[in-house]
């Protein structure tokens, strides 16, 4: 087992790695405090629930914890008002009170919608991360949670730090290829932005690592794990370094969110970490970083380009509603260097409309 520790001025949380971690999990509430605290409520969807939901709830209810749980459908749709509406209401009918906490089950989905429930029920309890896909290893860690509005993705949100994650890797097996390629593309990420020797390490292991090779999918986790946390430590609700952590997402939300999710998370910030280094490299910002990043995208089998019945106008209008714009102008995360980033404002449109074609036209 690896154990990382997200250090925060409010107090932080261990990310433990490793195989069978879920037997091993009410050992982990009980050094949290938590025996006799109040009833847990796992939340997972419809496709974790049969896998893991009644393993979890069946060890905690024999180390002696009072457990409810709750299942909503799979899918980045359930990333709504209305299903955390519905997972409220069943909190409600289950005597779940500010003694409680809450458990979120599953990928990055349930991990942002669990979260977010959290931070919002009685004005907020206690939850636990416990990721399941190999995506979440970024979107457990970091306390940023939320829920998706039909004109943007996580546009109601909120930061609300989690007391403990588990990453049980033998869930990882389970998983359909396309999610587990999808979740190599934040693990890249956080290489690119963060760390070199990192971002060689992934390219020179990657046959292991598409092979899910446990010793080498718990290393670049850890790697990608110890990022996520250096930089929420130094920066915990982004005011500044921690918008790195961003790169690749400006374009990729805006692909999420035209192919009405028909592109994985990981597929669109893939395209979108190309599209980035692409436009730094036209303002200057970088040399050499373009070839080196579809190289190592490639390897795990990643996109690098897109197609699709929206114009770039749509892309780039749905770019302007994102968070990290100001006033309408752009802000991107842009390549310095391999692992090196920075964070650019008021990009010119011309630029970023000069970069959709390329992707657009597999020039890139």
């Amino acid at each position: 087992m690896r154990t990382i520790y997200v250090e925060l001025p409010q107090g932080g949380y261990p990310i433990h790695i490793g195989s069978g971690l879920f037997n091993q999990l009410p050992s982990f509430i009980d050094d949290l405090g938590w025996k006799g605290r109040g009833r847990l409520m796992v939340v997972s969807d419809s496709i974790v629930s049969p896998l893991y939901q009644e393993r979890v709830v069946r060890f905690l209810e024999e180390a002696g914890y009072t457990v409810s749980s709750v299942t909503f459908s799979a899918g980045e749709h359930s990333k709504s008002a209305a299903t955390l509406e519905k997972l409220t209401g069943e909190c409600i009918q289950a005597g779940l009170d500010r003694k409680g906490a809450i458990l979120a089950l599953g990928g990055g989905v349930t991990g942002d919608l669990a979260g977010f429930l959290a931070a919002s029920y009685m004005r907020g309890l206690p939850y636990i991360q416990l990721p399941t896909t190999l995506l979440a290893h970024d979107s457990s860690v970091g306390g940023k949670v939320g829920i998706n509005h039909p004109l943007g993705k996580n546009m109601i949100g909120a930061f609300h730090q989690p007391s403990l994650v588990v990453f049980d890797t033998d869930t990882l097996t389970s998983l359909p290829r396309r999610e587990v390629i999808s979740g190599f593309a934040e693990v890249i990420k956080h290489a690119l932005i963060y760390d070199e020797s990192f971002a060689r390490w992934l390219l020179d292991h990657h046959a292991p690592l598409n092979d899910l090779h446990p010793e080498y999918i718990a290393e670049a986790i850890a790697k990608g794990c110890q990022v996520k946390a250096d930089v929420v430590a130094k920066d915990e609700r982004e005011q500044g370094l921690r918008a790195i952590l961003n790169y690749g997402h400006t374009i990729g939300h805006a692909l999420e969110a035209l192919s009405n999710y028909t592109y994985t998370h990981g597929e669109a910030i893939a395209i979108g970490m190309v599209g980035e280094s692409l436009l730094g490299e036209k303002l200057g910002t970088a040399r050499n970083v373009l070839g080196y990043t579809k190289e190592l995208l490639q390897a795990f089998s990643l996109p690098t380009t897109f197609t699709g019945p929206w114009t770039d106008e749509s892309l780039l209008e749905t770019m302007r509603r994102d968070k990290k714009a100001r006033g309408g102008s752009l802000t991107f995360v842009l390549p310095k260097g391999i692992g090196k980033v920075l964070i650019q404002h008021d990009v010119e449109e011309e630029a970023v409309l000069d970069v959709l074609q390329e992707l657009r036209g597999g020039v890139v």
